[in-house]
């Protein structure tokens, strides 16, 4: 049992459980009863709902009774299907994904007893990361107060093992997870020469090798012309850093063993904005931007060159192979999003993250601060956004002015080793943008209104009640986000009840204009404009501002609404008259584009076409696949982030052990690599459940791209939503390799496969060019990445492995990583014998991939 123990009132007798004289060890009393939780089936009530058990096994001298205690856990929102009678519990769904299991008259379970208490779910859970998580107990005195808050260790999850467990439901066509399934979808990859690996991700335009190589040192000088001092120190500090040299900088032109950095008129492919281009020669490396962005990204794929020995032998030569390079981006806008309000994410995480989105090219980070379960910004004025929405904790209910735990962040906030609470300072987030700036990466901060915004109105409630405390109800009043008669009943995507904001009061939209005002301040501290923000404006839920008095008296002025949703568009409406001053782009998600018709259906709403608004598009799976397209038509400048390719939050695969979420299917480093953003359709293989989708008879209706509109895509946007991801090595978990395929989506020219019509064809075509890439991770940028900035933590995929005529046989999905293998029950390690040819089977084998620097994959095990 964690020792931390929470006092709430004070010291009370618990006759129900001890005697007087044990009174002290009520704590040793919960510790000895030990909590396991079980997946039964996801094939319950004929295959809807999902079975699950908590197993209760008392190992103390006492007996558990019916009365003074709860407890309290997170888990992954789905509605319970109770049945009477179980076991003399009550379990409930209090809000979002925080639940209580409570015991009615008539529980008991003495000493040595074991209890399964089970319970239905919808939809079906295959991830131990969907287990409960973060259980406490919470004690009661007779009068029902809270006394006790005592942290849960004993807990433990049983395995998945059986195909009800690895399934989601009959429903689900994925083969479940396994070695032999992993073994059947690597096999065709073949090892390349390092000759033949592409020698920059993402590629350029134009590249041709003039054979031979350079090899840098501290003797080659750093030159720059005026203005780009920033991009010299960026390749000076990467060169140091990987070399073990010092370089120098100098401004002015070069002489002698040279690297040049410059500025001039480049046109590659059409691009005269972050264009570059790059000779390596004997004793002269130039470097021509068009712009400080180009110069940036030629220096970025000069250090892509560096040849791998640097970092697998320690070497302090720098290997570069005689090239010229001309090169500029397919989109401007390369994005990558992180969701620090869910579970929240350290400065310096977030720093190590943008650097590694320089090196690939990105140059837009959506840094989304604002959610249901937290808010992460300080604000000068409004001290209750970090004071309150950035703590969570246990609270008495969800009616309780502070947020109560949520992904398992425990009771008590800012915890060690919890993610729930945590913020960034004023001069955090300067320094923040001051970082992006030198790697040329925009920021672009989100404030999600008008659902999504239950840490903001719990917040913004506190601060009601302090000043009307003090008796001024018109401070009180000034940022107040709700409607406090409002009785509407709704369930939000995430199972909040209470995370929309009033849109009839004036108040909500000054809250949010003081906000913008405020980080505006802070960008110009940075040096900086704030240029673009997000707004937001995803999963307002049905039912919202149905029973709110405010709400029914604004719809009486605007007979033209015939539906509250459509209050969302008056919303916005009102919010982009609020925030024309600051004369920026207002980018928002493809909800906050659209009209909810009579009939129940949704259809662009061209309203905002012209008004520097930016849809992010997510679905190109649900009802409307073609809903990108639809808005690129109506001249809606449009951002992809396509849920089957670039949600990095969703899990690499369906094995259990690999955490994420699937609530639309899997991707993996080759879904974000494999897409053509003009027609994906192509792109799109599975729906949600795995089955394998009929292009030409599911896409037949939708409507294309035309060709007029193509210029509408302003770019593409990887998302990493963090419900499931807790600290820096997660996060990088999740993004890498990843990210390496969204780039090569993002910045290299359109492919030959895009553009084939023939599917047979076309496969054939992407194979080839996956296999060369996959290669390229594990041969090039594995060992890079390991070694940068003290090295990430990327995700190496376990091998496949099947046994036929009783040998073994072993692949793995990134040619170039090792295999090897223990027969005697241990762990593989890199001293382990080296898998080069199918093994004679037998019981126990075990094997792991590991990369050219020791990394390693997570074991399988191959038993007879």
């Amino acid at each position: 049992m964690n020792k931390r123990l929470y006092t709430l009132l004070g010291f009370l007798s618990f006759v129900f459980l001890f005697s007087c004289s044990e009174q002290g060890s009520k704590e040793g009393f919960f510790s000895k009863i030990k909590i396991e939780w079980e997946l039964v089936t996801n094939f319950a009530n004929g295959g809807q709902n999902f079975e699950a058990a908590f197993i209760f096994k008392n190992e103390s001298n006492h007996t558990l009774e019916a009365e003074g205690w709860k407890l309290f856990f997170n888990m992954a929102p789905r509605t319970i299907v109770r049945e009477e009678g179980q076991q003399n519990v009550t379990l409930t769904h209090i809000n979002g994904d925080w639940y209580s299991l409570a015991p009615e008259e008539g529980f008991e379970l003495a000493p040595g007893e074991e209890l399964i208490i089970p319970y239905i779910g919808i939809e079906g859970v295959i991830k131990e990361s969907d287990a409960p998580m973060g259980l406490y107990f919470v004690l009661y005195n007779k009068e029902g107060e809270e006394t006790e808050i005592i942290e849960v260790d004993t807990y433990s999850v049983r395995p998945f093992l059986t195909e009800d467990q690895l399934l989601r439901g009959p429903d689900d066509k994925e083969t479940p997870a396994s070695a032999e399934k992993w073994y059947e979808q690597n096999e065709g990859l073949t090892l390349l020469a390092k000759d033949d690996l592409q020698p920059i991700i993402p590629s350029p335009v134009n590249f041709w090798k003039k054979g031979g190589f350079v090899e840098l040192d501290a003797s080659w000088v750093i030159y720059y012309e005026k203005g780009l001092k920033n991009e010299a120190n960026r390749l000076k500090e990467k060169l140091e850093e990987v070399s073990g040299g010092v370089f120098d900088i100098q401004e002015g032109k070069g002489e002698g063993k040279a690297i040049t950095l410059g500025k001039g008129a480049v046109r590659v492919d059409g691009k005269t904005e972050e264009a570059y281009e790059l000779k390596v020669g004997d004793e002269l490396v130039q470097i021509k931007g068009s712009d400080a962005p180009g110069v940036f990204y030629g220096v970025q794929s000069l250090l892509a060159l560096v040849d791998t020995q640097v970092y697998t032998e320690n070497s302090s030569s720098l290997k570069i192979p005689k090239v010229e390079v001309e090169d500029a981006p397919r989109f401007d806008f390369r994005s990558l999003h992180l969701d620090v309000a869910r579970n929240f994410q350290n400065k310096e995480t977030v720093l190590r993250l943008l650097d590694v989105m320089a090196h690939y090219k990105l140059n837009h980070f959506l840094f989304y601060i604002s959610e249901d379960e937290g808010w992460r910004l300080e604000i000068e004025g409004l001290p209750e956004l970090t004071e309150v929405g950035a703590q969570r904790g246990h609270v008495s209910g969800m009616d309780a002015l502070a947020l109560h735990p949520a992904y398992g962040s425990g009771p008590i906030p800012n915890a060690e080793g919890s993610h729930g609470s945590g913020y960034y300072t004023k001069e955090d987030f300067v320094e923040i943008l001051k970082y992006a700036k030198d790697r040329h990466i925009t920021i672009i901060p989100e404030l999600n209104f008008p659902a999504h915004a239950r840490a903001v109105i719990k917040s913004m409630e506190v601060r009601y009640k302090k000043f009307m405390d003090e008796g001024n109800e018109e401070a009180a009043n000034e940022y107040r986000l709700i409607d406090p008669d409002d009785t509407s009943i709704y369930l939000s995507a995430q199972s909040f009840k209470d995370n929309v904001v009033s849109v009839a009061r004036p108040s909500t939209y000054r809250f949010y204009d003081k906000v913008v005002e405020e980080i505006s301040k802070m960008y110009k501290e940075a040096g900086l404009e704030l240029r673009k923000f997000h707004a937001g404006g995803d999963e307002v839920p049905e039912g919202s501002w149905t029973a709110s008095p405010m709400a029914d008296e604004l719809l009486k002025s605007l007979p033209e609404i015939d539906n509250p949703k459509n209050l969302q568009a008056y919303f916005f409406e009102k919010l982009l008259e609020r925030l024309e001053k600051y004369d920026m782009e207002i980018h928002v998600w493809e909800e906050m584009a659209l009209l909810k018709t009579v009939e129940g259906t949704y259809v662009p709403n061209p309203a905002f076409v012209g008004k520097g608004v930016v849809p992010y598009i997510w679905n190109n799976m649900f009802d409307y696949p073609d809903l990108g397209y639809q808005l690129a038509n109506q001249g809606y400048e449009v951002v992809l982030c396509n849920v089957s390719n670039f949600y990095f939050d969703l899990a690499y695969n369906n094995d259990p052990n690999e955490p994420g979420l699937y609530w639309a299917g899997f991707v993996d480093t080759q879904n974000a690599w494999t897409f053509a953003p003009f027609d994906w359709f192509k792109t799109t293989y599975k729906t949600n459940m795995g089955e394998q989708i009929d292009q030409a008879a599911e896409f037949k209706n939708m409507e294309r791209i035309q060709p007029e509109s193509k210029k509408n895509i302003m770019g593409l946007e990887a998302q990493l939503w963090s419900e499931t991801i807790k600290g820096r090595d997660m996060v990088e978990y999740y993004t890498l390799p990843k990210l390496l395929g969204f780039a090569e989506s993002a910045w290299a020219k359109e492919r030959e496969w895009e553009n084939t019509i023939e599917t047979e064809t076309r496969q054939g075509q992407i194979f080839k060019g996956w296999n060369r890439f996959a290669n390229t991770i594990a041969q090039r940028e594995y060992p890079k990445l390991g070694t940068l900035n003290g090295g990430y933590e990327y995700r190496i995929a376990p091998p496949g492995a099947k046994v036929e005529n009783e040998r073994i046989y072993a692949n793995v999905n990134l040619p170039g990583l090792e295999i090897r293998y223990t027969q005697d029950g241990s762990e593989p390690s890199m001293d382990s014998p080296l898998y080069q040819e199918p093994l004679e089977n037998s019981n126990g084998i075990k094997l792991k991939a590991f990369d050219a620097l020791g990394n390693a994959s997570r074991t399988v095990e191959v038993t007879k």
